[in-house]
């Protein structure tokens, strides 16, 4: 297997639905709760990268295995137009989840037993995703799992790992006993500050769900746009875009988020637009690319103005 085909069976291009979540969060710790460890920060983005790859590769796989439509199993999924084997494919997978865990492993020991229920949670949904008897890519949970798992999920481990023990939430363990503590005003505060990560990636496999709804028909996939149906799809599509920015509002309103961070506001023109290509016509290479430039413009510009926040604040 070559490095372009390895990049292409983890589709390395994807990735920045985990890396924003991982800077955003991370910024959000060292504005709200200034505080940053350098180590666990990189611990846990070798992890989180590897791990996505895995699950991504899994997908890839099961995809390959299960397809009814021979012209997507051989020409369109990535093992069957490489001639990969799966015997091959799957030891790659289960190396990387080894090391993944491995390195979240030593994150726990660095801060928090608290860290490896959370891990465990997110590690279960991202393999059960497209693994099992029935994969929630193939359901109805597809959106909300990933939204929540990756815009929540990645955006509260970077927080966690950065603050102080008392400053979110910690597990101690004193057998038999064990004692859970934490601020619920504050993991409010992260919950309300990952919101527009949570929906921007919701749309994502919305979108891609929607311009692949006669495929995936076909390869027995039932995901929440065939219970929905397309034209509630594309309604609900331009409502998540618009609770981002309602989001961002409510977040600075209740002082959980820089005031600087109105500042996205300014990209909503290029959003809109993009919502109506969208709406107008749903394809895969023309008009998917704009949920990508939807996530790009909005996520970039929350960096920004969060290092904004940071500095002035």
């Amino acid at each position: 297997m070559t490095l372009l085909t390895f990049f292409e069976l983890v589709e390395i291009r994807t990735k920045l639905a985990s890396l924003f979540p991982f800077v955003i969060g991370t910024l959000y710790a060292v504005y709200y709760f200034e505080s940053f460890n350098g180590w666990n920060t990189l611990l846990f983005f070798i992890s989180m990268l590897i791990f996505d790859m895995a699950t991504t590769a899994i997908n890839n796989t099961v995809d390959y295995v299960k397809a009814k439509n021979s012209d997507y199993r051989d020409k369109e999924n990535v093992l069957g137009r490489e001639g990969l084997s799966v015997r091959n494919t799957t030891m790659l997978i289960i190396s990387m989840i080894v090391l993944a865990s491995l390195l979240g492993l030593l994150l726990t020991y660095r801060t928090n037993l608290l860290l490896l229920i959370i891990g465990v949670i997110c590690f279960v949904i991202g393999i059960l995703y497209t693994f099992g008897p029935f994969p929630i890519s193939r359901m109805p949970l597809g959106e909300v799992l990933s939204g929540l798992t990756m815009g929540f999920g990645i955006f509260f481990i970077a927080v966690f790992i950065n603050v102080p023990e008392d400053a979110l939430a910690s597990l101690t363990l004193t057998w038999p006993r064990f004692n859970l503590d934490g601020d619920l005003s504050a993991i409010l505060a992260v919950f309300l500050s990952s919101l527009p990560l949570v929906l921007t990636i919701a749309n994502i496999m919305l979108a891609n769900n929607t311009c692949d709804f006669e495929t995936d028909i076909t390869n027995h996939r039932y995901t929440l746009v065939y219970y929905i149906g397309k034209p509630v799809a594309i309604k609900l599509y331009a409502i998540l875009y618009y609770s981002v920015f309602i989001s961002i509002i409510v977040a600075v309103l209740v002082k959980v988020m820089t005031p600087w961070m109105l500042g996205v506001l300014l990209v909503w023109p290029l959003v809109q637009r993009n919502i109506r290509l969208f709406t107008a016509k749903q394809d895969k290479q023309e008009t998917f690319p704009l949920t990508l430039m939807n996530l790009v413009v909005i996520h970039v510009s929350q960096i920004i103005l969060l290092i904004v926040g940071i500095i002035f604040s």
